[in-house]
Formats: structure tokens, C-alpha cells, sequence
């Protein structure tokens, strides 16, 4: 029973090995949602630029480059176990832009 990885020790606590610490899994959340919402934004923009679906279509290929680019930076993993806190304020700046430009835009 020691080998197993989900054992139940006397507090009835599961040794979780995949986590990082609640810290590390709060940053994947975070990055994950600032991920998306930077891809929404900017099918938005391509939306709004070239005023049709076309549009959103180049911002989605856009945004699929951009995770793809995430991905290469972060050791092949689109969802890093511990992503960095300049990370974490790359994307939260790229979607903080990308909303000026599109409130700009409209």
C-alpha cells in the first residue's frame, strides 16, 4: 500500500502528487482564464477591424499562433505546472491592451 499515490495517511488527507501547492494551481487557473480571454479579445479585434466573421477567423488564427507561441515558451505544456508571475503579467497586459484597442475601435 506504501507505492500507492493516492494513499489516505491518519488525517485523511490524499497525498496529491500533481500539484504544485494551492499557490502554483491558482497561477494555472489564472493563466488559463487570461488565456482565453485574450483569444476572445482578439477575435474581437480582427472582428471589429475587418467588420465580419472573416474578422473573428483571422483573430482566432491569431490566437491559436499566440497559444501555440505560450506553449514554446513554457516547455511544451499550453497549462504549465507553476507559470511565472511575468508571465502571468505578459498576458494580463496583452489582454489589458487588446481591450483598449477594441473599446478604441468601436
Amino acid at each position: 500500500m506504501a507505492d500507492n499515490p493516492h494513499r489516505v495517511d491518519n488525517q485523511h488527507r490524499v497525498d496529491n502528487r500533481v500539484s504544485a501547492g494551492t499557490g502554483s494551481d491558482l497561477r494555472t487557473v489564472v493563466a488559463a482564464a487570461l488565456l482565453t480571454y485574450a483569444g476572445g479579445v482578439l477575435m474581437l479585434v480582427g472582428y471589429i477591424v475587418l467588420g465580419n466573421a472573416g474578422g473573428a477567423l483571422l483573430g482566432l488564427v491569431g490566437a491559436i499562433f499566440g497559444v501555440l507561441w505560450w506553449r514554446n515558451l513554457h516547455g511544451g505544456k499550453v497549462f504549465p505546472r507553476d507559470p511565472g508571475t511575468v508571465s502571468l503579467l505578459t498576458l494580463a497586459g496583452v489582454g489589458a491592451v487588446l481591450t483598449v484597442l477594441a473599446i478604441l475601435l468601436l
